[in-house]
């Protein structure tokens, strides 16, 4: 026997290919091996990133006797979670149903034929803490199986059936209207913490998503608490640990309540998100603060996680190498002690840095060292001499070992980063920025893409990985191709969307209007994953159903509309209840709600009154407005943008033509008119 994840695109199962486990990708051949040899399936899911999953690697599934044990009881699968979300989400719903929680390292106990019968997570290599050590759920899982074969079929046969019985009745509810939304906002009300921003206690993870609906809603009703929770917080994750202070991009979640210590790990669909809602912030409200995170954030993803193909990699690792002790531990390449910033900086500049980064000699990380952030008792400097220390202490660190990267290219995380850049170019006038999301979208459309339109979920180095999109990647590469059309007016890029929006309706929706993350023609799991929640990225029946309403606003067709209000019954569902977990549902519903209203700006490109114009139009802050820009063109809409069909000048001059629910105003060729047009309308 030998390992087989030598020739897998993850990087995950790739930091796994040289374990003396017998590792099987997920596979029918692993599952027919398991048959033909009698024995369960041991299902280990994670991702590169993940710092319990590096642990539990290097205790147990590097050690020689815990892998030969492994290797005669078990068949043993390795998944990467981000290759095959479909996977991840039947087993991660069958842990959460029997052991009220979940996360990462899984670790599932299956039958030859898939069905799950005991679960966990993370186990250590001895026993501590009041749980067993692995060696010992291996043997107590293997001995029953040996000698309780009938007991184990029974209990996963039991777990088939409930997961079986799960089955969301949303279709049915009708999108949401105002009362539910403004039920949304006063059940957020209650959670948000007043004190420290964000919602909820420790860990807190950032609320990217509920703070767009709060956005959109502060549009929309003028309610000045939901803006005020988004600026509070925006500024409070600026503040902190979580955000890095000298490289840009933020880290996964903070371990604390007040945004210090973060688990170090950057991941893409994080730093995608929050760019554009600091992007949407200093749209709103005019904060140089908001300004200069989303430029640091989108600057830093260009930096740090774009690849050679043009795409942007997955995530940086929370642990790198310790140069002191040799060793790989977490947040090494981030934290400071003051000794370290007076040996870069000299002893003047290093105290002033350690007071304005809120570095102590106790320090707020591990063994006296310090997660830089910026107390609000700090003093203030001028920016040039921030500037200048920020720069000093980036540059000293890039000498540091640096954090591995996940370079594999995921389709829908690249599709949120494809919108934040396009955004972030043309709001702060970065057109490099606007390049580099080109960039991207041409490359999940060359490699990702096959000639039906389908979607691969990834690639890494250019090549294709063997894997089919799931229902995010459809929904949010769509956004990204819906923004990045509204930014440089190529309608090329509305036509890749449709073409992917077209295999949502008819690959991916029920006949209820309910929406499946899996294609009706792909492997067939225990269970076909249907999760409308947001969790740490839009879901992707809420994805979908913001880029439906979008594409069918350019378009004007019912069928995509229709759709997107029928997928909407979730929120209706669940936005008053649990709006935490339904963020993007929400945003996207008071997008519905305003419209969303139709932005056609006629004239020629190079002309500047046209530039103009369609600045103010994406600058405008009407909940899920689209806009589309280009020359006149006739009315046969053979033209790119059907917007744009049958609308010429005013007396020659660059015009803004704005509709909403039907109605269309009266043309301006005048920014502010427009401006005007594009602010609240109370409902």
């Amino acid at each position: 026997m030998s390992n087989r994840l030598a020739h897998e695109t993850s990087p995950y199962l790739l930091q796994h290919a040289d374990n003396p486990v017998d590792w099987w990708p997920w596979s029918p051949e692993a599952f027919a091996q398991a048959r033909e040899r009698g024995v369960p399936v041991l299902l280990s899911v994670g991702y590169s990133s993940c710092h319990w999953c590096h642990v539990m690697a290097h205790e147990s599934f590097e050690d020689e006797p815990t892998a030969a044990y492994m290797n005669e009881h078990f068949v043993n699968i390795k998944v990467d979670r981000e290759e095959r979300p479909d996977v991840d989400a039947v087993y991660m719903e069958a842990v959460q149903a029997a052991t009220g929680q979940g996360g990462w390292p899984m670790t599932v106990f299956l039958t030859p034929d898939a069905e799950p019968f005991y679960f966990g997570t993370y186990y250590p290599p001895e026993p501590r803490h009041g749980m067993p050590s692995f060696t010992q759920i291996l043997q107590g899982v293997s001995a029953a199986w040996g000698d309780r074969r009938e007991e184990v079929a029974d209990v996963a046969q039991r777990v088939v059936r409930d997961l079986a019985g799960r089955k969301l009745d949303y279709g049915k509810a009708g999108a949401p209207g105002g009362e539910e939304l403004a039920q949304a906002l006063l059940a957020l009300t209650r959670e948000y913490d007043a004190t420290r921003g964000g919602f909820g206690g420790a860990p807190k993870f950032p609320p990217s998503m509920v703070l767009e609906f709060l956005l959109r809603h502060h549009a929309r009703t003028g309610s000045e608490g939901a803006l005020q929770m988004v600026a509070d917080t925006c500024e409070a994750m600026a503040r902190g640990g979580i955000y890095d202070q000298l490289g840009g991009g933020f880290a996964r979640y903070s371990v604390d309540r007040d945004w210090v210590v973060p688990h170090f790990e950057k991941m893409l669909y994080d730093n995608a998100l929050l760019c554009r809602v600091y992007a949407h912030l200093w749209r709103a409200t005019g904060s140089d603060l908001a300004r200069r995170v989303a430029l640091e954030t989108a600057d830093f993803m260009v930096r740090e996680l774009r690849t050679r193909e043009g795409g942007f990699a997955s995530a940086l690792d929370a642990d790198s190498e310790d140069p002191a002790s040799g060793k790989h531990v977490e947040g090494a390449y981030y934290a400071w002690t003051p000794a370290q910033l007076t040996e870069v900086l000299g002893e003047d500049d290093g105290a002033l840095a350690a007071v304005y980064f809120g570095v102590t000699d106790e320090g707020n990380f591990e063994h006296g060292t310090s997660v830089l952030r910026l107390p609000q008792d700090g003093p203030a400097l001028d920016a040039g001499k921030a500037a200048g220390i920020r720069e000093r202490l980036l540059a000293a660190r890039v000498r540091r070992p640096a954090p591995g990267r996940d370079d594999k290219v995921v389709a829908a995380w690249n599709g949120l980063a494809i919108a934040a850049l396009a955004e972030c170019g043309a709001y702060f006038e970065r057109p490099d920025l606007i390049e580099r999301a080109t960039e991207a979208a041409d490359l999940l459309v060359r490699v990702h893409m096959d000639g039906k339109a389908r979607l691969a979920r990834t690639s890494k180095d250019g090549r294709v990985g063997a894997n089919a999109g799931v229902l995010e990647d459809y929904g949010d590469v769509a956004e990204g191709f819906l923004a990045l059309g509204a930014v440089t007016g190529e309608g090329v890029w509305l036509e890749f969307a449709g073409f992917l929006l077209d295999l949502v309706l008819d690959r991916f929706t029920a006949e209820d209007g309910s929406l499946y993350d899996t294609a009706h023609d792909a492997e067939q799991l225990i269970r076909r994953p249907q999760d409308p929640t947001d969790t740490a990225t839009p879901s992707g029946w809420t994805a979908a159903a913001g880029a439906l309403l979008s594409y069918a606003a350019h378009t004007g067709s019912e069928a995509h509309r229709t759709a997107a209000e029928r997928a909407l019954g979730v929120v209706h569902a669940l936005g008053p209840r649990v709006p935490r977990f339904i963020g993007h549902g929400l945003a996207v519903a008071e997008a519905l709600l305003d419209g969303p209203r139709e932005v056609a700006v006629v004239g020629q490109p190079d002309d500047p009154a046209t530039a103009a114009l369609h600045r103010t139009a994406l600058l405008g802050t009407a909940p899920g407005a689209v806009v589309a820009v280009g020359p006149p063109q006739g009315t046969d809409g053979a033209g790119e943008f059907p917007l744009l069909a049958g609308r010429g000048l005013v007396e020659g001059r660059p015009a803004a033509y704005v509709c909403r629910h039907f109605v269309c105003a009266r043309p301006t060729t005048e920014p502010a008119e427009l401006a005007e047009e594009l602010g609240p309308v109370t409902p």
